[in-house]
């Protein structure tokens, strides 16, 4: 192996608050003009086809334009070693559409609260990953914010949005199971990855539009009977184009940034986001939602405190023995972000 690749150069705090804004900016705008666009529009679905076929676009181009670090390439082999990886991606984001759709913005990260826990949970019986009780204690403590939040906040909250939440947060969870694998299909591109999972759900995506029975709310958007024509071309655009931004933003993230760093963003977020809920859409932040996310994001926080002390003790042990290895990459967020 090279130096350079053996040794790289950490990253500048000056790199490191750049990209860490330029993820939070991307996740934020991602989060608010979803729900802008599915406050107006019965089709979440062909919402979410014409997000992927933006996407898909804006790769190509800056392919075409040597814009980007990896050339993209299409292989059949490579579809169908990827079946997996875009089933779950395709029924991720559809639920989390419909989570969006069905919740506030305010509450949409109590409503997807349990995907830590169930991420464990699927580590363990998939992949034999078994947790310690620090992370148990982190994962009851994020499942706690969860309950919070819907059964003690007193506010009336959507039985469906709740539904589509949790389920979502099942898919996101197994998505990470086979994310590796995924990668490994790929040569461990994280972006050529991402290209052909909006490649490739986009393809799957488009007959289930049709067969969920959005074809007259279709019609009724390209003519304009319901006029929401404007805000549905305006909000495919500007969320297509953060799509392929949380890309690149989740590729840099992976190099530049520590899994606490990310973590800590991600924390940000949720709380700016429930912030902007409350001004954009008038949403109300009720003191038993504010306690719900702050315990959902104190038990991540802790989750990612106490992984990062245990990949640091086993480094340190297997230094000690003499045995190197390569670090491996453990936690990789991908789709998500854009959800």
């Amino acid at each position: 192996m090279p130096p350079s690749q053996a040794d790289p150069k950490p990253a500048s705090p000056l790199q490191v608050a750049g990209v860490v804004t330029f993820y939070l900016v991307a996740a934020l705008s991602m989060v608010m003009a979803n729900k802008w666009v599915l406050n107006e529009t019965s089709a979440p679905l062909f919402f979410l086809l014409a997000q992927l076929l933006i996407a898909v676009f804006l790769f190509l181009a800056s392919d075409a334009l040597r814009l980007l670090p990896d050339r993209l390439s299409f292989d059949i082999n490579v579809c169908k070693g990827l079946g997996p990886m875009v089933g779950l991606s395709v029924i991720g984001l559809s639920f989390s559409n419909y989570t969006l759709k069905y919740v506030d913005a305010s509450f949409y990260q109590v409503a997807r609260g349990l995907v830590l826990p169930f991420t464990v949970c699927t580590s363990y019986f998939f992949l034999a990953s078994r947790p310690s009780l620090r992370i148990l204690l982190a994962c009851a403590l994020v499942t706690l914010g969860f309950f919070v939040g819907v059964f003690l906040d007193g506010t009336s909250v959507s039985s469906l949005g709740i539904f589509f939440g949790v389920t979502s947060s099942i898919i996101t969870a197994l998505h990470s199971v086979v994310i590796k694998k995924s990668l490994a299909v790929v040569g461990g591109s994280a972006l050529l990855l991402s290209f052909y999972t909006n490649l490739l759900s986009a393809a799957v995506l488009a007959p289930i539009v049709l067969l969920a029975g959005e074809g007259p709310a279709v019609t009724s958007i390209l003519t304009g009977t319901d006029k929401s024509l404007s805000t549905f071309v305006w909000g495919s655009a500007i969320t297509g184009a953060l799509g392929f931004m949380m890309s690149i933003a989740s590729l840099l993230s992976i190099k530049v940034t520590s899994p606490i760093t990310h973590m800590v963003s991600s924390a940000v977020r949720g709380v700016v986001a429930s912030l902007c809920g409350m001004w954009l859409f008038r949403d109300i932040i009720t003191s038993g939602r504010a306690s719900s996310i702050g315990i959902i994001l104190l038990g991540s926080i802790c989750y990612t405190w106490v992984k990062h002390l245990e990949s640091q003790s086993a480094q340190k042990a297997n230094n000690d023995g003499g045995a190197y290895e390569r670090v491996k990459m453990t936690d990789v967020e991908s789709q998500k972000a854009k959800e």
